[in-house]
């Protein structure tokens, strides 16, 4: 911890900050369980950044599919465009989703949530059926939908998520990643990329100041982000339990057991229960439609229980 004295401001025109960063990457999951895109900027949301977790591939039932059944859904790789959102996946033709058009409401399942969404059509429901092998469709969650975080780990707050697995953000360092990676190699593993993790925000060092510890959004009270419109203030609540997804990699869609293996020896969290976790849970107190930009600086304070 930093003592008082050494505190760095990282944020304009905010009080010292015990940790000083910038945005070094932003990803965007417009499918949840596809791949994500990598933005240089994106609008911040109550639910999140602009269009993350927006649609949901369901089964025949309305029950969510993710990649835990269906690794090949990690070749599913979005790109948002203007007015569209252009899927692609090996052996299939491009699948354009139109921004601004949803066809029959719905109602389907996401973890214990049943929510509002609606169905994309005939044609999304069969692309996707032919690449997965089995029947699926394509859902965009309802805007006038309120899907509400567990107060339990946001204190009260009335924080919103859309189709995510239950909070409007995650946040990892670079520092985390790397020290995860000299573990790796060192018990004679290839190093993994930071996709494996799926963050939507990921802190690197600022120039200038003390270099960020690995695990340092495990410890902090809120990330506030300088935008130029004004503070973005981000509270990390719940650490992030992981399933067997970061095993799979992402180029091939393949599985294998090292990576969870390897967070098994150091990363058993008794925050939630003994769970493996990696990565930060935010919800969003401030700044609802700023641009978020690689770059901006961001600081924080230690939070001392």
């Amino acid at each position: 911890m930093s003592d008082s004295s050494n505190k760095t401001p990282a944020v304009s025109g905010q009080t010292p900050s015990d940790i000083s960063a910038v945005i070094s990457r932003l990803y965007v999951y417009p499918v949840k369980s596809c791949a994500g895109v990598q933005v240089q900027d994106v609008i911040l949301t109550e639910t999140g950044l602009e269009f993350d977790r927006a649609w949901m591939v369901v089964d025949a039932k309305g029950h969510f599919l993710t990649q835990r059944e269906l690794p090949r859904m990690a070749l599913i790789k979005p790109q948002l465009r203007h007015s569209d959102m252009v899927l692609r996946a090996p052996g299939m033709l491009a699948l354009h989703i139109a921004l601004d058009q949803v066809e029959e409401p719905v109602r389907v399942q996401v973890w214990k949530d049943e929510v509002q969404a609606y169905d994309m059509g005939a044609i999304a429901a069969q692309w996707f059926t032919d690449f997965l092998g089995q029947p699926a469709r394509l859902v965009r969650f309802d805007p006038e939908h309120k899907r509400v975080c567990s107060p339990q780990w946001t204190g009260g707050v009335e924080a919103l998520n859309q189709f995510s697995d239950g909070y409007p953000l995650l946040v990892i360092s670079e520092a985390s990643l790397a020290n995860f990676n000299e573990k790796l190699v060192a018990a004679g593993f290839a190093a993994v990329g930071m996709e494996r993790f799926r963050p939507n925000i990921v802190l690197g060092d600022a120039p200038g100041a003390d270099g960020l510890t690995p695990h340092d959004e495990d410890r902090i009270d809120l990330l506030q982000i300088e935008t130029g419109q004004g503070a973005v203030q981000l509270k990390p609540v719940k650490p992030c339990p992981r399933c067997p997804i970061p095993n799979i990699d992402p180029a091939t869609a393949t599985s294998s057991p090292e990576v969870g293996d390897m967070l098994q020896t150091y990363r058993q969290d008794a925050r939630v229960n003994g769970a493996l976790t990696f990565g930060m849970n935010l919800i969003v107190l401030q700044g609802i439609d700023h641009q978020l930009k690689v770059g901006q600086p961001a600081g924080a304070s230690y939070l001392f229980e």
